[in-house]
């Protein structure tokens, strides 16, 4: 569990913004124009940006070294105090340039209805003497480093000297950087190790449709050309789409929630990718904490960070989804969540019609080979093909209900394909368990399973137990 991780040190360099948020309520329209009227309850300011990367790294566990610009005024003080307050993010990294005002966002809100943004900001190149000072700054802060992120606003910060002496310090110590981007031409970012575009950005960059899976995989393997590292996608609803430039394609479903505000959640995304990676995890399994890391956030009102222990507890959850019954996509998302915690997954299928004492012998067996058991059922319409008109004696939800009740199943999934080979594509279980009435060569996804490591297992059977001969038996009274 993500309890146990032993968070490393990353370097986050880019565009530092102050999110203020002016809180209120609106009783009546201006006799002055036909505008809300909003009586100020409350002004807060949050970091955002790079600083709301640093905040979620940090609250994470990670030691950040951050490097940005701001100006020479109050609402730097305010966003430097705010950095100050969690003792693991090292601002000495950050540089004043009396030029330029600190990026400002001010959202007035009446309840959770944002009224209007207001932005005070200076997007001009940034003068060469602070560009200097921010190179210098970015190498200090990756000799130090174990993952490098860019948070590119497009505000300026991370203007092409900038990045490329950013890749090339990164380069010379083999040190993964993650950029999450913003310039339409992604060649701007070779030297990346991964980009983490929203579909918008996406599409923006490389001019194709990005609905379906299969468009934004190949929207993805475009980019991939453009500047040479991995993808990962966020998605929002839809979760996220890692493309990696070797051709593998992981997608990570995320929870459905109860949806606030978006604003930074692609923050918390890479800053939990980030993370995860200093802890010497991989990278589908950073994706998968992430994915769970976001839908928090969402959840929250204005730019706000994830802690380690809300982390936990929704990865938790996940591991603990024992005898539930899912959707195919809900499915994926729990076993790829046990499986990069560890554990091995079994998988056995039938129609279960009577729950006889073979078929808990065989679950129990089932369950011996692995650590996580997924039981696939055969949909009514499924049982009615196979076995007659007269079949199941049980709908589906009764005989799902029966089967996740027992200790031995930790997951039930329906198919109402005639095999559950479409089911095993997608789950990707280590074992297939099946009855020993079955050679290893007739189990439908055996080859599937062993084609990438995976195993049969043939349990045996109790000899005189099966639905068909209980029913013959009831007939007969």
């Amino acid at each position: 569990m993500i309890d146990n991780f032993d968070f490393g040190r990353i370097a986050i360099i880019g565009d530092l913004i102050l999110d203020c948020y002016i809180n209120g309520s609106v009783e009546r329209i201006s006799p002055e124009a036909p505008v809300p009227v909003l009586v100020r309850a409350n002004h807060t300011t949050v970091p955002g940006g790079a600083a709301n990367v640093a905040m979620n790294a940090a609250t994470l566990g990670c030691q950040v070294s951050l490097v940005g610009l701001v100006g020479d005024d109050d609402s730097a003080t305010a966003l430097c105090n705010a950095l100050k307050a969690l003792p693991n993010i090292n601002t000495d990294g950050i540089i004043t340039d009396p030029t330029r005002p600190t990026i400002t966002k001010t959202r007035v809100l009446s309840g959770r209805q944002q009224l209007v943004r207001i932005d005070d900001e200076k997007t001009s190149q940034v003068a060469e003497s602070a560009q200097n000072a921010l190179i210098v700054s970015a190498r200090k802060a990756i000799q130090n480093a174990d993952v490098v992120v860019c948070s590119d606003y497009a505000k300026g910060v991370l203007s092409p000297p900038v990045l490329q002496a950013i890749f090339a310090e990164a380069q010379s110590r083999a040190i993964p950087v993650i950029v999450d981007p913003k310039q339409l031409d992604f060649r701007a970012y070779r030297g990346a190790t991964l980009l983490t575009p929203n579909r918008g950005e996406l599409k923006a960059s490389t001019n194709l449709p990005v609905k379906t899976d299969a468009e934004i995989e190949y929207a993805a393997r475009n980019a991939i050309e453009q500047f040479g590292g991995d993808v990962l996608v966020t998605r929002s609803e839809d979760g996220m789409t890692l493309c990696s430039k070797d051709g593998r394609t992981t997608h990570a479903r995320t929870h459905k929630s109860e949806v606030y505000d978006v604003s930074g959640a692609g923050d918390t995304v890479v800053a939990t990718v980030a993370s995860v990676l200093s802890a010497n995890q991989d990278l589908e399994t950073a994706i998968i904490i992430a994915t769970n890391a976001a839908s928090i956030a969402v959840g929250k009102l204005g730019t706000a960070t994830v802690s380690r222990a809300e982390l936990s507890q929704s990865l938790l959850a996940d591991m603990q989804e024992s005898g539930a019954t899912l959707s195919l996509d809900r499915a994926q998302h729990v076993v790829e969540n046990w499986r990069h915690h560890g554990a091995r997954i079994v998988f056995t299928n039938g129609c279960f019609d009577l729950l006889h004492p073979g078929h808990v012998a065989l679950l129990k067996d089932a369950a011996q080979q692995g650590d996580k058991l997924v039981v696939a059922l055969n949909s009514d319409a499924s049982v009615m093909r196979l076995k007659g008109p007269t079949r199941p004696l049980q709908d589906q939800a009764a005989r799902a209900t029966v089967m996740g009740a027992l200790r031995y199943v930790d997951l039930v999934v329906i198919f109402d394909e005639d095999t559950p080979l479409q089911t095993i594509k997608a789950l990707r279980p280590d074992i297939i368990v099946k009855g020993s009435d079955y050679t290893e060569d007739s189990v439908v996804g055996g080859d599937f399973v062993k084609s990438y490591g995976g195993s049969v297992y043939l349990s045996e059977l109790i000899s005189g137990r099966s639905t068909t001969s209980i029913v013959h038996k009831m007939a007969k009274k």
